[in-house]
């Protein structure tokens, strides 16, 4: 039986694709992402109160490391096999070298439906990549230019929604611990699951509105938005493994890995890169990689990690 929260999913795209007059009103879209964001900092605090922080130095160094190495790694595939502008494939590689919370949120639902436990760190991880692939995708297009607003632009990365949010609930829920956020367990913990389907409804809307373009623009966007998430779960689930995490970890390591931004990213490269086509990368993170993350992707990835969690351990 298939999870009632990727049904919502499927019935935007569904709706989408027949025209259906169905949306969100901005106001509300705008409240269930501020519950989302906040909800993944929040829980990730109270795990972290728990816990020295001197010990997270290494993994947060290793999965820095992953996050620039990524977009190395997408942008030629996109340059020279796909033959695009330089400015566009820096942009959909710094997309695909960044994270989707969208995806760790249903990532994180589907772990908790089975039971699965997860490191507390993860929504720090999570927060952490967002930044290292703007970098790469800013020095693929510009070099280190005189023209480059770095004051704009990290204005725009370090404060913007999304990093503002996540690193704020995440401050929150350390300082509070589990005993001081419980009187706001009922709206933030509780709810979970109902935003999420509220957030899942919409993006498959806005999924359904980016399948023409991918349909103009060939067969190659579409298949490196396959291909590219599944070298990102490989590169997210060994490296989990080297780390030490659980079966949960290295799942959640591996989709963040496989995921692609559509949030902070497009915001940074609309400031640094503005002849890049915007509708390209959301094209391919929204038309494709969110929908084949969260339809196929995230039970693979488990399947993964499990079978890699039985190899490490013997």
């Amino acid at each position: 039986m298939m999870d009632p929260i990727i049904l919502f999913f499927v019935l935007g795209v569904t709706a989408g694709i027949l025209r259906a007059e169905l949306r969100l009103p901005t106001a509300i879209y705008e409240l269930v992402s501020i519950l989302l964001l906040l909800t993944i900092g929040l829980k990730g605090g109270v795990e972290i109160a728990k816990q020295p922080l001197d010990a997270l130095l290494p993994q947060v160094s290793a999965v820095l490391l992953m996050g620039f190495a990524l977009p190395l790694v997408a942008f030629p595939a996109l340059f020279w096999l796909g033959r695009m502008a330089r400015a566009d494939a820096a942009s959909i590689a710094a997309h695909y070298g960044s994270v989707s919370v969208g995806t760790y949120a249903v990532a994180t639902a589907f772990l908790a439906s089975r039971n699965i436990g997860y490191e507390a760190q993860m929504p720090l991880l999570l927060t952490v990549l967002e930044v290292p692939a703007i970098i790469v995708g800013i020095l693929f297009a510009r070099g280190l230019s005189r023209g480059t607003d770095w004051r704009a632009l990290g204005r725009e990365v370090f404060l913007g929604k999304s990093i503002v949010l996540l690193l704020g609930g995440l401050l929150i829920g350390w300082a509070a611990g589990p005993e001081g956020v419980k009187p706001i367990e009922p709206l933030f913990f509780d709810l979970f699951q109902g935003v999420l389907a509220l957030f899942l409804l919409e993006m498959g809307l806005i999924t359904a509105s980016h399948l023409g373009v991918l349909r103009r623009h060939g067969v190659f966007l579409a298949a490196f938005g396959v291909l590219m998430p599944l070298f990102g779960s490989v590169v997210g689930t060994l490296l989990a493994g080297l780390l030490g995490f659980s079966v949960g970890g290295m799942m959640l390591l591996a989709t963040l890995a496989a995921s692609a931004s559509y949030i902070a990213v497009p915001a940074a490269m609309r400031i640094s890169v503005p002849e890049a086509n915007p509708t390209l990368s959301l094209a391919a993170s929204l038309g494709i990689t969110f929908p084949f993350n969260v339809l196929i992707g995230i039970p693979l990835y488990l399947a993964m990690a499990q079978w890699w969690s039985s190899v490490i351990g013997g």
